[in-house]
């Protein structure tokens, strides 16, 4: 019986190549299952949980030194997590390297100055300006729909901006002055990011709505008319008063769903009405979603404000 190949001396990411070079493993045993391929000829051990940033120290491996790594991988590496494991590693080099295309890895060729990156892994690691600038600039112009590549950007760049504290004045000097690809873009996305938004879906409910001409603010606080603290909202337009707020999954259970409608039911007290937004919504109706705010905010009496059983007393416009 053939015993199983210890991988143990391996590092937990490697070149095969160079691997069987140095005689730490045949090629067939790259082809058992003591390893596993992450990109062509770059492994991991199989004891190895593959995380964003194993498969982004893999692709260094194959990547020019002039390689910058960005986007969403950088922000994942340096603790912002905006790609999941098996999501392509972003990376940029200069307009006339040549590298890629690799299964697996994003390359972009365009101008990156040297102070904006750092050394990481023997490639380089931009820093945190240029990756608020690259999470924009990952959005092809070709691809349609401006507001569906919004949707996508700027929840990336919200939670950025709130992890890394970075404010609106400082990201100016970076996206301001440049003849990038998708420049144009990445400004309109810079001027209606707001680090406050606590989800990307929240955000995303944010960008729909400033399409349809709708302003509202994230993380609204309201006070009672005494002045005593009664709720946070998703979003609000203060000046009509109305709550937009997203539901995802976790808001279904019983508990949360009664903790929810006591909670809006002091919001109404004080005078606001409530959209609701739920997953299914925002996937797919672009239009309720607006619809219902713009009647929230004339206070039109329509079956989609009126209580529905079980919500006595709770009128939440429903898209």
């Amino acid at each position: 019986m053939t015993r199983p190949f210890d991988s143990s001396h391996l590092p937990d990411v490697f070149r095969g190549s160079v691997a069987r070079k140095a005689g730490l493993i045949t090629a067939s045993q790259l082809r058992g299952s003591s390893v596993r391929r992450l990109f062509q000829d770059v492994y991991t051990r199989a004891d190895v949980e593959v995380t964003h940033e194993l498969r982004c120290r893999g692709a260094a491996l194959l990547a020019p030194p002039e390689a910058v790594l960005t986007g969403r991988s950088a922000a994942t590496v340096q603790g912002v997590e905006l790609a999941k494991p098996h999501d392509p590693v972003e990376m940029v080099v200069p307009e006339k390297q040549r590298f890629g295309p690799i299964v697996g890895i994003k390359v972009r060729r365009t101008e990156i100055k040297p102070e904006e990156s750092k050394p990481w892994n023997g490639i380089r690691i931009a820093r945190r300006t240029r990756v608020a600038l690259d999470l924009l600039l990952r959005l092809s112009p070709r691809k349609s729909g401006w507001v569906r590549r919004l949707r996508i950007g700027v929840p990336d760049l919200d939670q950025f901006m709130r992890a890394e504290k970075l404010s609106d004045l400082l990201l100016n000097r970076e996206f301001y002055g440049r003849r990038n690809r998708g420049i144009r873009l990445a400004r309109h996305a810079l001027r209606l990011s707001d680090p406050r938004a606590e989800s990307p879906p929240e955000s995303e409910v944010r960008i729909v709505l400033a399409a349809g001409g709708i302003t509202a603010t994230p993380q609204v606080e309201v006070f009672s008319r005494t002045g005593h603290f009664i709720a946070r909202l998703d979003l609000g337009d203060k000046e009509h008063k109305v709550a937009i707020e997203y539901d995802g999954r976790w808001h279904n259970t019983p508990e949360q769903r009664a903790h929810d409608r006591r909670r809006r039911r002091r919001v109404e007290a004080e005078g606001w009405r409530f959209v609701i937004v739920t997953a299914e919504d925002l996937a797919n109706d672009f239009k309720g979603i607006v619809d219902a705010v713009w009647r929230a905010r004339r206070g039109a009496i329509s079956p989609l404000t009126a209580p529905r059983p079980g919500q006595e007393g709770v009128r939440m416009a429903r898209v």
